[in-house]
């Protein structure tokens, strides 16, 4: 029996080159290897009050994006969250056990309240308790985590624990993080610093335009170039090379070392070349991104699809912890 793996997707932002070449290749390869669900977590967004017409915008834009990377709905079980209701009650019924000292202590709590202090929602508190649930409702295995997940899944393990130990019950298998490891691949950002990343403003999306993504390449930092033969590349121009051995041949990428070696790169001369490479990756996607988002009757298959997969699973599980809590029919 495949193990079962669980990711959520945010349902906020464009998808770019980071998360590309990072999760979510890994993402469309797990899917024959795993029994894998994948939802788009739209009522974990709703801690920030988005606008009603952006929530099914954004809802939209995500599916488009992950099922235009590869994601296979025939295959992978794709939902939205909201689609299962079963969550809900689930969610009810293991805050129960959830305590507000632990919740108050997370990490993710303090820095979020610090970000919004006019918004602290008991949403916000009890958000690693909805994790959670969206986790074991499933009785996933393996979670995928950065390294800022960490403590939700081990919460998400001291739950399912904290379940079986209270009912007697051997039910829940305690997830663990799925780490890449090798396997993922990090993005610098076009700024010249850390990680490619939406709130950064440093990415390049898989939905730009060619006009767009030329611009952001061209408008990348550089230095004043080297300063002696056979310099490393360092700082900024470390990260164009990172992108360029990422999206680029490796006879493209070892003609522009030598010419930084020799001190004679041109910026612009490179920066056009990567602009091209990064637009053959993107191009076919946001092709097939554009598509996906205007067949409405497609999407609506796909979500259908995901919401019965979804359900089938989330239902025999609420079926049995309801029987393991007491709750019984007369």
């Amino acid at each position: 029996m495949k193990e079962t793996v669980l990711s959520g997707i945010r349902s906020t932002g464009n998808l770019h080159l980071g998360n590309y070449f990072g999760a979510i290749r890994n993402f469309v390869r797990m899917q024959y290897e795993y029994d894998c669900f994948y939802f788009v977590a739209d009522w974990h967004s709703l801690t920030t009050h988005p606008h009603p017409k952006d929530l099914h915008t954004n809802v939209k834009t995500i599916l488009s994006e992950y099922l235009a990377c590869g994601i296979d709905p025939e295959v992978a079980t794709l939902y939205v969250q909201s689609d299962v209701p079963e969550i809900a009650e689930l969610y009810l019924l293991m805050n129960m056990n959830a305590y507000v000292g632990e919740l108050q202590r997370t990490t993710t709590f303090k820095e979020t309240i610090r970000k919004q202090p006019d918004n602290i929602n008991a949403g916000l508190l009890t958000y690693p308790v909805l994790m959670a649930t969206d986790i074991i409702i499933h009785k996933a295995n393996k979670v995928p985590v950065g390294k800022d997940q960490e403590q939700n899944i081990e919460m998400a393990r001291r739950f399912a624990r904290r379940f079986n130990t209270i009912y007697g019950a051997d039910y829940f298998p305690e997830p663990q993080g799925f780490n890449f490891s090798h396997n993922l691949i990090k993005i610098p950002g076009l700024d010249g610093t850390g990680k490619m990343g939406k709130s950064e403003g440093n990415a390049i999306n898989l939905a730009d335009d060619e006009k767009t993504i030329r611009k952001k390449v061209m408008s990348a930092v550089t230095d004043s170039g080297p300063q002696k033969k056979h310099q490393r590349p360092a700082g900024p121009i470390h990260n164009l090379f990172t992108l360029m051995e990422v999206v680029s041949t490796p006879d493209t990428v070892a003609h522009y070392r030598h010419l930084y070696a020799e001190c004679e790169i041109r910026y612009g001369d490179m920066k056009k070349q990567l602009a091209e490479d990064i637009l053959k990756v993107t191009l076919p996607i946001r092709e097939r991104i554009l598509q996906i988002n205007s067949d409405s009757a497609y999407l609506r298959k796909v979500v259908r699809l995901g919401a019965e997969k979804a359900r089938a699973s989330a239902a025999k599980t609420l079926r049995e912890v309801r029987e393991i809590i007491g709750f019984k029919s007369f």
